[in-house]
C-alpha cells in the first residue's frame, strides 16, 4: 500500500493495488485512480505440460546484436522424452535445411563460451571475444585458416583489452588443440586486420606483472600474507630496469616469497603454476637478486633473512 492523492477525498490517502484487473483503488473512498495499468514485476507461472516440471521460466535467450536476427530465431528440438524418429526424419529435416547465415558465427560463440568458462573468465571479456571475430569473420578473410587458432587469439586480445591478461599458454590450454606458435600468428593477423578496418592501431593494453599474481599465488597455494608481500614486491621491481617479461618477473618474485616463507615451494612447483620455465626462472631470479632489499617488504622479511637466500 501507498499513498496517493485522491481527487474524491481532496488529499493523499492510502490505495490498494488489484493486479488481476490492474487498477489502483483508493482505499477510502472505492475510487479508481488508475485502471488498466501494466504490471512490470517478474511474472512466475509455469505452463509446461510435464507434472515434474516447475521451471517458471516463460521467454527465451536475451537477443544478440552480432547476429542477424538477433539470436530469436526459431528452433525445431525433439521433446522431452520423446523415442520416434518422427521429429529426427522429417521436422528435424527440415530445420536443417533451413539457411541460417548465423550458423558459423553460433558455432565460433560457443566455442569462445566454453574457453571462457575454462577459464574463469567474465561476461564482458566474452562479449568482447565475441565482437573481435564478427569483426574478422565480416571481412571474409580467415578462411583456410585455424579457426581454433582464430578463436583463442580473439579470447586473447579480449583479455588484454579488458585488463584482465592471460597468458598465452592458458589460453592455449583450452584452444582445443592449436599451439602457441598457431595462436600467435592468428593474433598478429587479427590485429592487422582490425587495424586495416579502423584505419589505426589497436590498443591492446598494457601487461603488468602484478596482473598475474594473485592468479599465481592461488595455484600455488600460497597465504594471504605471503600473496600481500609478492604483490608490493612486484610493484616494487617496476622502479627497476629489469629486461624481462611480465610474467617472467612475476614467478620469480614468487619463488623468491616462497624461498622467505616457512612453506617453502620448490621451483618446479613455481614454474608448473605460473607456465614459466625453470631456466627463464632461474634467469629473472638472478636480474632480481641485485635489488632484492629494496623489492622486499621489510615487514616480510628481516636483512638476515634475505642473506640466506642462495646466491643466482
Amino acid at each position: 500500500m501507498a499513498d496517493v492523492y485522491c481527487s474524491d477525498c481532496k488529499r493523499a490517502t492510502e490505495v490498494v493495488f488489484d493486479h488481476s484487473a490492474g487498477d489502483t483503488v483508493c482505499s477510502e473512498c472505492g475510487l479508481v485512480l488508475e485502471s488498466h495499468s501494466i504490471d512490470e514485476t517478474s511474472e512466475w507461472r509455469t505452463f509446461a505440460n510435464e507434472s515434474g516440471d516447475n521451471d517458471p521460466v516463460r521467454v527465451g535467450g536475451p537477443s544478440n546484436p552480432l547476429l542477424t536476427d538477433g539470436g530469436l530465431s526459431t528452433v525445431i528440438s525433439r521433446p522431452n522424452g520423446v523415442t520416434s524418429d518422427f521429429l529426427s526424419s522429417s521436422l528435424g529435416r527440415w530445420q536443417n535445411r533451413g539457411a541460417n547465415p548465423d550458423r558459423s558465427l553460433i558455432l565460433a560463440f560457443k566455442t569462445i563460451a566454453t574457453m571462457s568458462d575454462r577459464l574463469g573468465l567474465v561476461a564482458t571479456i566474452k562479449d568482447r571475444a565475441n565482437e573481435i571475430y564478427k569483426k574478422v569473420e565480416d571481412q571474409k578473410s580467415s578462411r583456410g585458416r585455424n579457426q581454433d587458432a582464430i578463436l583463442a587469439a580473439c579470447l586473447y586480445i579480449a583479455c588484454r583489452q579488458e585488463d584482465k591478461p592471460r597468458t598465452v599458454k592458458e589460453i592455449c590450454s583450452v584452444a582445443n588443440g592449436a599451439t602457441k606458435k598457431e595462436i600467435g600468428r592468428a593474433k598478429e593477423y587479427i590485429v592487422k586486420q582490425l587495424e586495416l578496418e579502423k584505419g589505426q592501431s589497436v590498443e591492446m593494453g598494457t601487461i603488468h606483472a602484478g596482473d598475474f599474481m594473485r592468479r599465481f599465488c592461488s595455484n600455488l597455494g600460497m597465504n594471504n600474507q605471503a600473496v600481500k608481500a609478492a604483490q608490493e614486491a612486484v610493484q616494487k621491481s617496476e622502479e627497476f630496469d629489469i629486461r624481462r617479461s611480465p610474467i617472467s618477473i612475476a614467478a620469480a618474485v614468487i619463488y623468491i616469497i616462497t624461498q622467505l616463507s616457512d612453506d617453502k615451494k620448490p621451483l618446479r612447483d613455481v614454474s608448473i603454476a605460473t607456465g614459466v620455465a625453470e631456466g627463464t626462472i632461474r634467469n629473472s631470479y638472478k636480474d632480481l637478486y641485485p635489488h632484492i632489499s629494496k623489492i622486499i617488504p621489510s615487514w616480510y622479511a628481516k636483512e638476515e633473512d634475505l642473506k640466506n637466500l642462495s646466491s643466482p
